[in-house]
């Protein structure tokens, strides 16, 4: 039994955040375990409030986990606090955590801002250079990369300057392009596009969390990047493609869709 650690804050509408992760992890067959940063007061409208972890309990239930279960992969979601992200990676280091992929959570799909203003610098110099993958999509990598994302060629770009700053691969996201819905792989200055449909499904809430979920569960297996990419995002437009409609917003996508045919 393949293990996968999420580090990430909890969505009480069960739709992002650590529900969505441990969701996606049981859909792949792999045990899921989960730290909470957070826990946000949450539904398919938005977000009405956050409330931090203290970063003695993050360290806490991270040494807990990595002492007794030891993950074979790690996703880092939301992660909103500066003095968490410190524990965090002070704590990856000193266990030498492996497969960790970072989902740099800044806004949700509502809109809703997750990241405190000091925490930015903190993610990008501590977290960010500790991940095998970062998974951003369009509006976070123009934060990262301080440019605008309109194009396929503006997002090879940004993709190089933020896999340069952080030392690391970029799976950059295109599905807030109007023209495309193609993902990037930037790793060691080689670009590889993953075509992808894009899904008439307004219910779009948790995919980003989905995705590098399902991204860590397959490194966990034993896949390579890219071919953990390509399962993950085959999973992700077939919980799209399921139609699940819950909520009056964006609604959640359907993680056992799999299991439930």
């Amino acid at each position: 039994m393949k293990t996968v650690l999420t580090i990430a804050g909890s969505d009480s509408s069960g739709g992002a955040g650590i529900q969505a992760d441990l969701k996606t992890m049981m859909a792949h067959e792999v045990y899921g375990m989960s730290v909470i940063t957070a826990l946000t007061a949450q539904n398919t409208l938005g977000v009405a409030g956050i409330m931090d972890a203290t970063p003695e309990f993050v360290a806490q239930q991270l040494d807990c986990v990595f002492t007794d279960i030891r993950p074979d992969a790690v996703k880092i979601g939301m992660v909103s606090n500066a003095d968490i992200i410190r524990v965090i990676a002070e704590k990856l280091n000193e266990y030498k955590a492996v497969n960790i992929v970072v989902d740099p959570v800044m806004v949700a799909t509502s809109g809703s801002s997750l990241l405190n203003d000091d925490a930015g610098t903190a993610l990008k110099t501590l977290l960010l250079p500790l991940a095998d993958v970062i998974t951003p999509n369009v509006p976070e990598a123009e934060v990262l990369s301080g440019m605008a994302i309109h194009t396929k060629a503006h997002m090879l770009q940004a993709a190089a300057i933020i896999a340069q700053a952080a030392n690391t691969s970029v799976l950059l996201k295109g599905g807030h392009l109007e023209d495309s819905a193609d993902d990037l792989l930037y790793t060691d200055g080689v670009a590889h596009w993953f075509e992808a449909e894009r899904i008439a499904n307004p219910n779009t809430h948790g995919t980003g969390c989905t995705l590098s979920s399902a991204i860590a569960s397959n490194l966990a297996l034993g896949h390579s990047m890219e071919r953990s990419i390509q399962n993950a995002k085959a999973y992700i437009t077939g919980a799209l493609r399921d139609g699940l409609d819950l909520g009056k917003g964006k609604g959640p996508l359907n993680h056992a869709y799999r299991l439930w045919r």
